[in-house]
């Protein structure tokens, strides 16, 4: 909603924001029931503002579709949320108390979720890198399973194992050759990237590494083979790459059992569920992608013959993106005469504000989409073409591209940019030595600090002279 319609309209702001979010008649916009005028004024901007029963509710969507769709075809399934896209204490409670187990793909990640008092058994470690002390401290703690990326890392998870006389129950993350989802930074089964062992054939038409990996687990005592681990991409609006993915990997799954008598008990199918960033985008709808991947795994498996194993999936900003906002005051607003590429010649409207790529830096790395609104008051002004920039010394410091907002912005404006509650504060940085803006969550009229905002006394203690 923005220009005249703005001015006029009230009600529930939609798709891409959160169901929290409401613009009242006034035209100042609420959130979990606290006007935003109410959060500037009490925790500053920039600032994170988390939707509470937003984000409690898509978490309980997943389980619940999942669970019902698995249900149906005999299969059981866990629903674990990845942490990557945004964890804090809190964030983890909510998701366990959702019934959501937690993926952490860190040394942090972990040491957070163990903080919040999730049990080890409900935790998930990833990494393709992980140092021996985050594998260490995820065998002290119970994790329910280390998900090994290399060849190497087996012996290595091994050995930790047997100093802390432990069996290590562990998923082989493989590469299916099936990727799907948006930039090609994001897209994870590919050959030609970082992750996981390659379910293709060696170079000498053996064993390829997928295949090598799970027989090194079954000959190591130290360690228990969980199940098979794929991860296909992030931001999928199309559940047939899931359904791909899943023939490779059950197809895996029968020929290790064919050649060992091991069946795996379990294969992740991975997260990337995508969200809407824009207004009029869809998403991907829980329900139908658990209905679609759950009907092709039995068909998939009745073809092979092998009895299905449990399951598990991992939406992280499916979960926490659009429960998110990041609330900004406007500064500079300037006019700039643009020649396009048909040679005529547009205004674009720069509107600055006090953040930037520090607090979202996925717009510089990815070129991503994002839609904004101005949020404290009410307009009549036709509305222009403007971009939303930060105030970082970067030309590349763009919040949004390009949106509609009305044409009288002006310095002191609250302006909100939607779908920001995956990847901002956890991929959030101190460039120009900016503090972090804080996670503010807003539940039933109230607001509270989950993760308090930097200072430069923060920073100066860091800094050693």
């Amino acid at each position: 909603m923005t220009g005249t319609d703005a001015g006029h309209a009230a009600g529930i702001l939609g798709v891409p924001w959160s169901s929290g979010a409401v613009r009242r008649a006034d035209g100042a916009v609420e959130v979990g029931g606290v006007d935003v005028r109410a959060l500037a004024g009490e925790h500053g901007t920039p600032a994170y503002v988390l939707d509470e029963a937003d984000f409690r509710a898509r978490a309980r969507g997943f389980r619940t579709a999942f669970e019902t769709a698995f249900a149906e075809v005999g299969a059981g399934v866990d629903v674990y949320y990845a942490g990557k896209a945004l964890l804090t204490v809190a964030v983890a409670r909510w998701a366990r108390a959702e019934g959501l187990r937690v993926d952490t793909a860190s040394g942090g990640e972990l040491a957070v979720a163990l903080r919040a008092g999730v049990p080890g058994p409900e935790l998930g470690l990833h990494g393709n890198n992980k140092s021996d002390a985050e594998i260490d401290a995820a065998l002290a703690a119970g994790v329910g399973r280390v998900i090994v990326d290399s060849l190497a890392e087996v012996d290595r998870v091994a050995t930790l194992a047997a100093e802390r006389g432990v069996v290590a129950p562990v998923m082989v993350r493989v590469t299916t050759g099936v990727h799907a989802g948006g930039h090609e930074y994001i897209s994870t089964a590919h050959e030609d990237q970082k992750f996981g062992l390659s379910v293709n054939p060696g170079p000498d038409g053996g064993d390829g590494p997928a295949m090598q990996g799970l027989l090194a687990v079954v000959a190591r005592p130290e360690l228990h083979l969980l199940g098979i681990h794929s991860h296909i991409g992030s931001q999928i609006l199309d559940p047939s790459g899931f359904e791909a993915a899943a023939r490779v990997v059950l197809r895996l799954r029968a020929d290790l059992a064919a050649r060992t008598g091991v069946l795996v008990d379990e294969v992740d199918l991975g997260g990337g569920y995508g969200i809407a960033y824009l207004p009029g985008e869809v998403p991907l709808d829980p329900d139908r992608v658990a209905k679609d991947v759950a009907h092709a795994v039995a068909a998939i498996a009745a073809d092979l013959r092998t009895p299905l194993p449990r399951f598990s999936i991992e939406p992280g900003r499916a979960i926490v993106g659009p429960a998110g906002l990041t609330l900004y005051t406007v500064g500079t607003v300037k006019p700039v005469l643009v020649t396009g590429d048909d040679g005529g010649t547009f205004t674009r409207l720069y509107v600055s504000v006090d953040g930037g790529m520090s607090d979202n830096i996925r717009p510089a790395l990815y070129g991503a989409d994002y839609h904004a609104e101005i949020v404290g008051r009410t307009s009549t002004a036709a509305p222009v073409l403007a971009r939303v920039v930060g105030k970082h010394c970067e030309s590349g410091d763009i919040v949004v591209h390009q949106v509609q907002i009305p044409g009288d912005v002006r310095a002191g404006d609250l302006l909100a940019v939607a779908a920001t509650g995956a990847y901002g504060r956890s991929m959030a940085s101190n460039y120009n030595l900016l503090p972090r803006p804080p996670v503010v969550a807003v539940a039933d009229g109230a607001s509270r600090v989950l993760v308090r905002r930097e200072t430069v006394a923060d920073l100066l203690a860091l800094d050693l002279g």
